[in-house]
């Protein structure tokens, strides 16, 4: 087997009123294509399993035809529930709002996150991925995230979409409330955190930073 990475999706469409979401495309294409590039058999999986939905806002007109090819490695996810952590060196968890709804509370993630982590795995997560880690705890009881320097979507960049008022909460805020180290940077910027194994980004220009970071720490 070569090297193996996860990479865990949303399956959740619907915010409220009608307001479509999802994947954030590029998020999850940009980093799957660097993966591939550098070697890695790369996994797909969500909550459910089966089609990873795009959110609509994601793609347009000038999207790269690129990025949106990488949509097919979208169609059939795995489920959570048939992964184990085994094998795999890193789980990266790419954003869109859909992630705030159904990653979350998800016991299979929160389990292979601890795993992961705790196996001194890459854990890395970017924009509105990291909601997936706010549930995760380590074997001590403590949050995953606590302690250490973490980057997410911010409370102010939320604020610019007009969107936090679908959300069953706010990122950043979630995330001070955990205990951890929220390192913010001015809206829309490329920013990463590097604390140990544990990697994330603050919104959908952090994709690759975040990528190449993990590449970096796995090339170690």
């Amino acid at each position: 087997m070569g090297k193996q990475i996860l990479m865990v999706v949303t399956n959740h469409t619907d915010m409220q009123e009608g307001k479509k979401t999802g994947i954030w495309l590029s998020e999850f294409a940009e980093a799957y294509m660097a993966f591939q590039e550098n070697g890695f058999e790369i996994t797909v999986a969500s909550p459910k399993g089966g089609a990873g939905p795009i959110d609509p806002g994601s793609v347009s007109d000038q999207t790269p035809q690129e990025i949106l090819d990488a949509s097919k490695h979208l169609e059939n996810t795995k489920k959570l529930d048939d992964v184990m952590a085994e094998g795999f060196e890193g789980i990266f968890l790419p954003g869109g709002h859909g992630t705030m709804f159904d990653l979350p509370d998800n016991q299979k993630l929160q389990q292979l996150l601890r795993e992961f982590y705790e196996a001194g795995k890459i854990v890395a997560a970017v924009c509105h991925g990291p909601a997936g880690l706010v549930g995760a705890t380590l074997s001590n009881g403590q949050p995953l995230v606590a302690g250490k320097r973490v980057n997410a979507f911010t409370d102010r960049e939320e604020e610019t979409t007009g969107l936090g008022s679908y959300l069953p909460f706010l990122l950043e805020s979630q995330i001070r409330d955990l205990d951890a180290i929220f390192v913010a940077a001015p809206n829309w910027s490329t920013h990463v955190e590097v604390d140990g194994n544990l990697i994330t980004g603050q919104n959908p220009q952090s994709t690759l930073a975040v990528t190449n970071a993990v590449l970096s720490k796995l090339g170690e």
